[in-house]
Parts: structure tokens; sequence; C-alpha cells
């Protein structure tokens, strides 16, 4: 097998044993394995030709880009990895049609910087970014700080290169904006981390890049209120909002705890901080007065100043420089290493309506407190959209806990209509609830659709759909 593996991708592109041991770990350090092999094609025809050799031998195959996921979804033990990492090509850049083309393994960054070359922007923006792949991020669907005005992942791509798990190649790589001729199968690909096939390209969306941003940090009352301004800001700027962040007083005490350095916004401790970020395109809005001053920057900071006497607003900054501004957005991506510096926890990012996350904030604490007194939680959010990213650290490890707590969190979650999985896939940690959340209808569709497209259960097994419960846990 790895002979012929060799022939197809050449020696130096499949590692094995102690080669692979940099493959034999996620990135949170949650889930161990040693694969098989990795291998790392460098074009589409060798990803195929990989996908038949393994179809014929009956070899799983599990795909991997920046390995920046949080669920387990690149565990591979005994199983072929492939990697996307070789992928790594911009087809095309059409400025004119506002397109990309791209292959999976191309790192967000670079795209955003040859996007940046014709004032031009891809609007899907995450902490990992100088990591994660395009190919990672359309496997989980993946959203980021954005979403509020652009959409998530499915919403920017336009069209798909797959590789099925016989090794045909799927083209459907339009660059349409519209094309009702049939069922959307380039949707299916999209969230379904890489059980249905290998997305090897994409055509993307990109948008003109603002002229100008504005961005502050603010204290409000409360979450009502601070929802009240998103939308009185959007009414006035016309859809200008581009990041609506929430910070919790308790995660504002973390980062002052873990990252002193990154300092805090204000002098006085406030219970809902908010980071909000404007993007303004036209010159009306983003070209320097006579005296300097940027009309977007004033805009943003007469409304805060109109809240602030109306009591909407405790407090605010606006950034007047990049490096204001970039001290802003460290506070909030911090968010990852905040949560992951102690263990055991329970990492979630669920999703609720706008109105319903103070309700979420309420409950959540009365049932984790009745579970496990001596825990203690963390929370950062996409206030924009209702995605909280809700981090459990219980007093102890059991598997009985850790399982309960997920649990009620999933409780609280259906009571407000909302969604255990907001952004970061299912992978293997969240097969749980799957199975204990999804419409048994539902779950009995996706499986045909598996069925359908891998009745040799051979792309990324046990992963999204649930089959037997030890595949839970790590």
């Amino acid at each position: 097998m790895l002979d012929r593996l060799r022939a197809i991708v050449g020696a130096g592109n499949v590692l094995a044993g102690a080669d692979a041991a940099s493959h034999s770990r996620d990135w949170t350090g949650s889930y161990t394995w040693s694969p098989l092999a990795v291998v790392r094609p460098g074009t589409t025809q060798e990803v195929a030709a990989v996908m038949r050799l393994a179809h014929e031998a009956r070899v799983p195959v599990v795909p991997v880009g920046g390995n920046t996921g949080l669920v387990g979804g690149t565990k591979a033990p005994g199983q072929l990895m492939l990697s996307l990492e070789r992928l790594n090509r911009i087809r095309a850049l059409k400025p004119e049609a506002r397109v990309v083309v791209a292959e999976a393994g191309v790192v967000l960054a670079r795209l955003h910087d040859a996007a940046a070359d014709h004032g031009l922007l891809l609007p899907l923006w995450f902490g990992a970014r100088g990591s994660a792949m395009l190919g990672g991020a359309l496997s989980t669907n993946a959203g980021g700080s954005n979403v509020l005005r652009y959409g998530s992942t499915r919403g920017l791509c336009l069209g798909l290169e797959v590789v099925l798990p016989d090794g045909r190649v799927l083209n459907l790589m339009q660059e349409l904006h519209k094309d009702n001729s049939g069922y959307a199968l380039k949707d299916l690909f999209i969230g379904a981390e890489g059980t249905l096939g290998l997305i090897t390209a994409a055509t993307m969306k990109l948008v003109p890049a603002p002229r100008a941003h504005a961005t502050a940090t603010l204290a409000a009352p409360s979450l009502a209120a601070a929802l009240t301004l998103l939308n009185r800001l959007q009414e006035v700027t016309g859809g200008l909002v581009e990041a609506y962040e929430f910070m919790p007083g308790g995660y504002m005490d973390r980062l002052a705890q873990l990252r002193p350095d990154l300092g805090q916004p204000f002098a006085e401790r406030h219970e809902v901080t908010i980071l909000v970020e404007l993007g303004a395109t036209a010159p009306r809005d983003a070209e320097p007065r006579p005296d300097g001053a940027i009309p977007v920057v004033d805009l943003l900071e007469e409304t805060l100043a109109a809240m602030m006497d109306e009591g909407a607003v405790l407090d605010a900054v606006v950034a007047r420089t990049e490096a204001q501004r970039a001290a802003m957005w460290a506070r909030r991506e911090a968010a990852a290493e905040l949560a992951l510096t102690r263990g055991p926890l329970v990492d979630t990012d669920v999703c609720v309506p706008l109105d319903r996350v103070q309700d979420f904030l309420h409950r959540m604490p009365l049932r984790l407190a009745a579970l496990d007194a001596g825990a203690t939680d963390l929370t950062v959010a996409h206030l924009g959209d209702g995605n909280l990213h809700y981090t459990v650290f219980p007093s102890t490890a059991t598997p009985e806990l850790l399982d309960a707590i997920r649990s009620a969190i999933e409780d609280v979650v259906a009571e407000l209509d909302g969604s255990f999985s907001a952004e970061h896939g299912i992978g293997l940690s969240k097969l749980a609830s799957m199975r204990r959340r999804k419409d048994p209808l539902v779950l009995e569709m996706m499986q045909a659709v598996k069925s359908a497209f891998d009745p040799l259960n051979l792309m990324n097994p046990g992963k999204v759909l649930p089959q037997n419960p030890e595949e839970t846990r790590p």
C-alpha cells in the first residue's frame, strides 16, 4: 500500500511511523492516534489516484488541512490521512467578477493578502486564519467574526471541486450566483467534515475591502441595551457593522489574569463589554476630511455619545490608530488561549436567537451549579449572530460529569430554540449531542446521504453521524 502511494505522490510525500508524529494529535491535544500513513498529494489528479487506491484496498481516508479543528474531526487511528498542504495554488483571482478560485490547501491569510492586492476581501475571518486552510473552513462551514455582515462559509462559496470516495472527480466549479438546475450538491459537501468526499478546490466570493474601519470597545448596562445599540448602528450606517463581539465580565477577569500584557479597556469592571467594528467602502464614509477626521469613525463616536446620554452605553473608547484597533482585537482573539490553558473542560459553540442570549447566560449557571458546585465557566460570543463559545471547567474529569454538563447545556439551548453546534463542526466530540438532540428522521436522512456518496464508509468514518457510544470519547 505504501509503495503504491509513493508511486503516486513521490516517496517524500508519504509519511509513516515517526515521520507522521506531527499528524498524530489534534490542535487541542484532546485526541491522539497513530495513522497508517500521511499522504500529501500535489494535484487533484493525485488525490483521485490516492482515493482510487484506498477504495480498492478498503482503507479509510481522513482529510486534514491546517488541523486547527476543536472537535476531533481529524482523528485517524490506523487510517490514511490525506493532507491538503500541497494543494496550495490560487488558480485564478478575477477582480471584475469578484471571485477567487483556490485549492483547498491555501491558508486563509494568503487568500486575504491576495484579495487585498486588488482592493478586495474574502470575508472569512477568525483567529486561526494564519494556519487554517480553505478546505477545512469549507468542510466545517466555518463562521468567524464577520458572519453578521457577510454570512458563513457556505454563503461565500459559489463552486466546488470534490474527489469522491471512489476517486471520481465531481466538477461543481461554477462561478454563478444563480443556478436552479436541480439539487444543490455543492451545499452537501460544505459542513460535511470530509465524510462525503474530499474538497480539492473552491470558487469563493470576494467583496470590496473596507477603505476605513471604525472600531470601538464599549461597556453596556445589559445585553438588551447592547442589542439596541447594534440595531441603532445598523440603521444609522446602512448595515456597515462587520463585527459585534461580546466579552462578559468573567472573560475580562480571566484576560487580566492570564494576559495582563493585553491590558483592559476601562478602569472600571463591566459585565457587558462589546467590541464593535464598522467597515466603510464608500469614499463619502471613508475618505478623511480636511481636518483629518474619518466620517465613519465620527459617526460611530457620535452614535455612542448619544447612547451614553441615554444611558444605553456606560463607557466607550474609539480606536484612533491601527495599533489601538489591533489591541482591541487581540483581547477578543485571545479567547482560545484563555479557554485551553486549563483543564478539564467542556468546550461548546452554541447558537441561540439574538434576543435570548441573556436567557442562556442566566439559566446556564443555575444548571451548572446544580451539577457541580465547584465548576466555573467562561463565555465569549459573536453577539451579532447569537453564537456563544461557552466553556465549562468542571471540578473533576469523570466522563459521567462531563457528559452531564454537556447534556445540560444542550437542554438550555433546546429550551431557547437554539443549536448545540454553530461553527466548529461535529467531529467526534459532539456525536453524543447528535444522538440525543437531532430528530431521528433527520439522522436517517443524513445517513441516507452518507450511504449514497460513500457506501463503503471510507470517508472520515465515525465522524458527524453517531454510531456507537465509544466513538464520542477521546
